[in-house]
């Protein structure tokens, strides 16, 4: 079937980028969990970056996402991110605007951050997860179709001082309907890219 072919696609391309992340994370095994047991939100932005047969349907767009994470290890986090792109339907006349959403609930592996001084830290993390990916015309009488995604991902966050910025990269692999009318389903990628700048927030152990 179509729908779990596309989750279990992303879940095996996870499994490299997954693996590397907890080799670094074995080294830190024995280290306190100072950050565990507590919350994280992030807004991130950035853009929606079709691929291949995705890229010929919808066009390149901003996206922006809001981003919770629990933190229930020092080195793993649960992260329940919602995005929505801004995009067009290159394959119909006038290219209709087209709103893309997408809802997801993932694993994400962290490396102990490495820090110079006091002032610079630099961290990494991979992850992988599953959820639900729209595709909703915006002015268009037609309903809006969904399917099951699933996504790998890997980023870093470099902090200078209490600043740190994110950027995260997802690779999705997802089911996808005709947006108008009858046909045949299939399976797309597009890649996801978001940054978010935020204050750290470190305890005094950490540094």
């Amino acid at each position: 079937m179509l729908i779990p072919s596309a989750v279990t696609r992303a879940a095996r391309n996870a499994a490299t980028l997954v693996i590397l992340s907890s080799l670094v994370n074995m080294a830190a095994a024995q280290e306190p969990a100072s950050r565990a047991g507590t919350w994280e939100i992030r807004v991130p932005s950035g853009s929606f970056n079709a691929i291949g047969a995705q890229g010929r349907q919808l066009k390149d767009a901003h996206v922006t996402a809001v981003q919770l994470s629990w933190v229930a290890r020092r080195h793993l986090a649960v992260t329940g991110t919602f995005a929505w792109a801004r995009s067009r339907d290159l394959a119909t006349l006038g290219n209709p605007k087209v709103d893309v959403f997408t809802s997801d609930l993932g694993l994400e592996a962290r490396s102990t951050e490495w820090s110079a001084g006091r002032n610079v830290s630099l961290s990494t993390f991979a992850g992988f997860g599953a959820g639900v990916r729209s595709y909703d015309y915006v002015k268009l009488d037609a309903s809006a179709k969904y399917n099951m995604a699933g996504y790998a991902g890997a980023g870093g966050e470099l902090g200078v001082r209490r600043v740190a910025l994110r950027i995260e990269a997802r690779n999705y692999t997802s089911g996808f309907k005709p947006l108008a009318g009858a046909g045949k389903s299939d399976t797309r990628n597009d890649m996801v890219v978001m940054a978010t700048v935020r204050i750290n927030r470190r305890s005094s152990e950490a540094r």
